[in-house]
């Protein structure tokens, strides 16, 4: 980038403070920095501490963002930027969509909500600037990664039918106990959320919705053994994009064992709700700590049969852990989603981007 961006991050949580610490120390970023919030004292809080967490003289700004009008402010701010960083709550993605639509803003978000996600692709549908959907780690980076394997594994193996394709991501603790095996390191509501909402997977070669928390297994990564089971949102737009290239495609959530058996113990005690995820939330909020010390597991794998019938497996697996970024080490999930979602702004502010950008879309 050769001219100068001014960026809005909006949400001054966990990812936005992080996406504003990496943006502040990466030099090939040079950019002025809005950050927003509901709570402006947040907001103010986060500008602070990246301003005191880097070397760099980049201006960082907070300003508020009133849930239920377009105040003069936030009409300022936006017409004088080039980009959303969409780090807010699922439910405000289509607002800020909106906007950016309204104000001819690129815009990244973060959600691995579905419904919110339709109404993203709709707004965005026809627009002059860029919109990708679901630019963090799980949707997000795992399905890049999967799309990538199964491109390598044509080349190598002349084929382009999949037996399976499989994308896995836990955010995890070093150390756990029971009876939960857990601890909070990500939004606590985003958890509740993905357990109880349905998954969408492609099964006998077909697309199907079916139940989170349906099918737990185990898997060995590196000689440990974890647990894994769907959870909705981490497919991204997969499903549709290998339709009738592949048998079976899921995306799972990594935990350790013992932790699916202890959730679904507490759903089956809170009965029938009409939204299960707010007294989930509570339950869990209950019995799991917050934790600072993370760790993340990521797992894609491709597989299929070559030429001669012979069956392959092409897989990748990595850990994330926390990382010194200027004079604040950041949990992992702060780096494992701020990342992606910083690299996905570069490709806007460098390219010729237009409309609704899918995961699938994205080299």
């Amino acid at each position: 980038m050769y001219k100068k961006e001014k960026i809005i991050i909006a949400g001054a949580g966990g990812i936005g403070k992080a996406a504003g610490l990496i943006l502040a120390e990466k030099q090939e970023f040079d950019a002025s920095i809005y950050i927003g919030d509901i709570n402006f004292e947040a907001a103010k809080q986060v500008c602070e501490w990246i301003t005191a967490g880097t070397s760099s003289l980049i201006q960082v700004e907070p300003f508020f963002i009133d849930p239920k009008q377009t105040t003069e402010e936030m009409k300022f701010v936006f017409d004088s930027s080039d980009i959303i960083l969409d780090c807010l709550p699922g439910s405000e993605a289509p607002r800020m969509a909106r906007f950016a639509r309204e104000f001819g803003l690129h815009y990244v978000n973060l959600t691995e909500y579905v419904k919110e996600s339709e109404e993203v692709v709709q707004i965005a549908t026809g627009a002059e600037t860029g919109f990708i959907l679901q630019a963090g780690l799980a949707p997000g980076y795992i399905n890049i990664l999967a799309k990538y394997l199964a491109e390598q594994f044509t080349k190598k193996y002349k084929t382009d039918f999949f037996e399976e394709i499989s994308m896995k991501v836990g955010a995890l603790t070093n150390i756990t106990k029971s009876p939960h095996y857990y601890g909070f390191t990500w939004s606590p509501i985003g958890v509740a959320t993905e357990y109880v909402k349905d998954a969408i997977v492609v099964k006998n070669g077909i697309k199907q919705i079916i139940p989170s928390l349906s099918d737990t297994q185990s898997i060995i990564i590196d000689g440990i053994r974890y647990e894994d089971d769907f959870t909705s949102g981490g497919a991204a737009d997969m499903p549709e994009f290998f339709a009738n290239k592949v048998n079976s495609l899921h995306y799972k959530t990594i935990r350790y064992p013992g932790h699916y058996d202890w959730v679904r113990t507490q759903i089956q005690e809170l009965g029938s709700h009409e939204n299960l995820a707010i007294p989930l939330l509570a339950k869990m909020k209950e019995n799991i700590p917050h934790v600072e010390d993370d760790l993340i597991v990521i797992y894609a794998s491709v597989m299929a049969k070559d030429e001669k019938n012979e069956l392959h497996l092409l897989e990748k697996s990595m850990k994330i852990h926390p990382k010194q970024v200027g004079s604040y080490k950041l949990k992992a999930i702060q780096t494992a989603t701020a990342a992606p979602l910083l690299e996905c702004a570069r490709l806007l502010l460098s390219g010729t981007y237009k409309g609704p950008i899918l995961q699938s879309m994205i080299d």
